[in-house]
């Protein structure tokens, strides 16, 4: 009963000192936040569970999406990571509590400490605890520092997931890109060769000047050229897709095309302020500052010294038969280790880990200012690229009218081949600016929703 009351004593002793922490407090560094986006007009109610790659009500691009999310190996791989992060903070709680072990051992000879007259037997079993009193918060400190780190190591998860989102989405739409150019690109070629066969019939006849027939001649190649180019683009793109949905290359038939998506709704973009609990990119860099914070706190505790209680209860005899019948041998004794003289050692740590936090500040508030500078630049990219778009419709209108003129004004005689030639590249350019743009506004949109957090919980 004595005994008891003697570790009860010292335990509850330890728990009243060890209720300090060594170190600051972590808070998070204020920052000075706009009031709103630039760029942002209207409602700016963000809806942060929501799905935003559903506003293309694409059925194609959401079981893409649900693929990747499933079987994108980067992802698994990360989220083995993240597994690993979680199972070392429990390793590092487990630093909090007393740690026991066993021990025994089993011996026969005329040997022990010193040499006896007859060989003998000896056996024990021994229990034996220990306890690093926390006194300082160091335990506690790097228990703060590995849950930050899992915590960490989960928003990298999150940030990761839309990364891979965006890009699965940002590739499905340049694949259209590029069918959509291949289709004008053949369209072109056959207009183009068809009006080669023309002027070769006329230039036999000696209707027209061969010139004529060679730049007809030019224009059917450059025409043939943008196909191949196109089409190469357009497997790459499928072959990327394949593996960001976790599957070996291949050809993916999509049938879509940019024009169904004339109509996307946008999602307002909210205060710049909640950015600092949206954006998985700024909660994990905000981590990575608590766990940076609690490694001084923890380096300055390690000037200190360590207090530890150890303890043993064990059973020896000379004979297996009667070794739970003596008396047990008990031990009970604490130890204190704390530096005298390291030549500033463990007071540099603490400067080093100071410096490390401090830098951490800083790559914290980077993070948030190029989040700001994101959600800007895509808001005034989609509303110059819709400006754009109505300009480009125009161009594309006049180019295939004026090309169309140009025909009948060389069929008559009036215009010069050259100046037929010249109506058709334009035309041709319009149309491939037109399908760039297009798919230039989505991508705009995808790199928004990306900037806002992507909606993740």
């Amino acid at each position: 009963m004595k005994i008891t009351k003697y570790i009860l004593s010292i335990t509850l002793l330890a728990l009243v000192m060890s209720s300090c922490k060594m170190g600051k407090k972590y808070s998070r560094p204020e920052l000075e936040t706009p009031a709103s986006f630039i760029f942002a007009y209207g409602d700016t109610t963000y809806n942060e569970s929501l799905k935003w790659w559903q506003l293309f009500n694409d059925p194609v691009l959401d079981t893409l999406i649900n693929k990747a999310l499933t079987n994108n190996k980067d992802l698994l791989a990360t989220a083995q990571n993240v597994e690993a992060a979680r199972l070392q903070l429990a390793i590092q709680k487990a630093e909090l509590y007393p740690q026991f072990n066993y021990s025994g051992s089993a011996a026969r000879g005329n040997f022990q400490a010193v040499k006896l007259p007859e060989p003998t037997n000896a056996f024990n079993i021994m229990g034996q605890a220990s306890w690093e009193i926390d006194f300082w918060g160091k335990l506690r400190r790097m228990n703060e520092s590995a849950r930050a780190q899992y915590l960490a190591s989960e928003h990298g998860l999150n940030s990761l997931k839309l990364s891979l989102i965006t890009t699965v989405a940002a590739t499905y739409f340049q694949v259209m890109e590029f069918q959509e150019k291949i289709i004008i690109a053949e369209q072109t070629y056959a207009i183009r060769d068809s009006s080669y066969l023309i002027l070769q019939e006329r230039f036999e006849a000696g209707i027209i000047p061969a010139i004529d027939v060679n730049h007809s001649r030019i224009q059917k190649a450059i025409a043939a050229t943008s196909i191949p180019l196109y089409k190469r683009g357009a497997a790459q793109s499928k072959n990327l897709l394949s593996v960001l949905i976790g599957e070996n290359p291949q050809l993916l038939e999509l049938e879509g095309n940019l024009n169904q998506y004339s109509d996307i709704p946008a999602i307002p973009p909210g205060l710049p302020s909640d950015l600092l609990n949206r954006r998985p990119d700024i909660l994990m860099a905000e981590q990575e500052l608590v766990a940076q914070n609690a490694l001084a706190g923890a380096a300055q505790a390690a000037r200190l010294p360590s207090v530890s209680l150890t303890g043993m209860f064990g059973l020896a005899s000379d004979d297996l038969s009667t070794l739970t019948s003596g008396d047990p041998a008990w031990n009970i004794s604490g130890s204190l280790l704390g530096p005298i003289f390291n030549w500033g050692k463990n007071k540099n740590r603490v400067k080093a880990e100071r410096a490390r936090t401090e830098a951490a500040v800083y790559q914290y508030e980077n993070t948030v200012l190029n989040a700001f500078r994101e959600v800007e630049d895509a808001l005034y990219t989609i509303e110059t690229l819709k400006e754009e778009e109505a300009a480009i419709k125009e161009h594309v209108e006049a180019a295939i009218e004026a090309a169309t003129l140009s025909g009948e004004r060389y069929d008559k005689g009036i215009a010069s081949y050259i100046e037929f030639l010249e109506s058709q590249r334009q035309a041709f350019d319009a149309q491939m600016l037109q399908t760039g743009n297009r798919q230039d506004i989505l991508e705009a949109y995808i790199t928004l929703y990306q900037a806002l957090g992507g909606g993740w919980q």
